[in-house]
């Protein structure tokens, strides 16, 4: 069982494209853009889009009893258990969604949640930063390359965050 992909150069939000995908029918996917012009973060906060970087949203159905809580959660620890493969370096959960480095921020995690006919659908936009960070005042970002001096592989990251949530979907259902 695998998620149906879709590639983009450019989108506006691949959670907002996620939320178009299940409104036509689609009720699993995984969206990839090589550039977001209107990523966005937790509360609304703008996410910045690098050329290089992961913007990617996982959708599919899910328990209409979830907690958001425990979502939020099982998210951080499948993201991180992934990059860790990749990385070998110390990642720490930043409640409530992000992960850090070395005390600097690598990797977001937006959730929200769509019902559509009786059904309810998670998307979970992901934005990863491998090769680029932005500049944020007050908030340390970095990137997996300049904290590692490694340079992972985008698709082979993103294969491995599909996998993890193949292998994770019963946590969901």
């Amino acid at each position: 069982m695998s998620f149906k992909k879709f590639f983009y150069k450019k989108v506006s939000s691949t959670n907002d494209l996620a939320i178009k995908k299940i409104n036509r029918g689609t009720i699993k996917g995984i969206i990839i853009a090589d550039y977001q012009k209107k990523g966005r973060g937790q509360q609304g906060k703008k996410w910045l889009s690098f050329k290089g970087n992961i913007f990617m949203t996982i959708f599919f159905n899910i328990k209409k009893n979830m907690n958001i809580k425990k979502i939020t959660i099982l998210n951080c620890k499948i993201i991180k258990k992934v990059l860790f493969q990749f990385i070998k370096k110390t990642i720490v959960i930043k409640a409530p969604n992000d992960l850090f480095i070395n005390k600097k921020k690598i990797c977001g995690i937006l959730q929200e949640i769509k019902f559509k006919n009786e059904s309810k659908f998670l998307i979970i936009g992901i934005g990863i930063n491998l090769v680029k960070s932005p500049k944020i005042k007050n908030y340390p970002t970095t990137n997996i390359l300049k904290e590692t001096g490694i340079k992972v592989k985008k698709y082979d990251l993103i294969k491995n965050i599909e996998k993890s949530y193949i292998k994770n979907l019963k946590l969901f259902a």
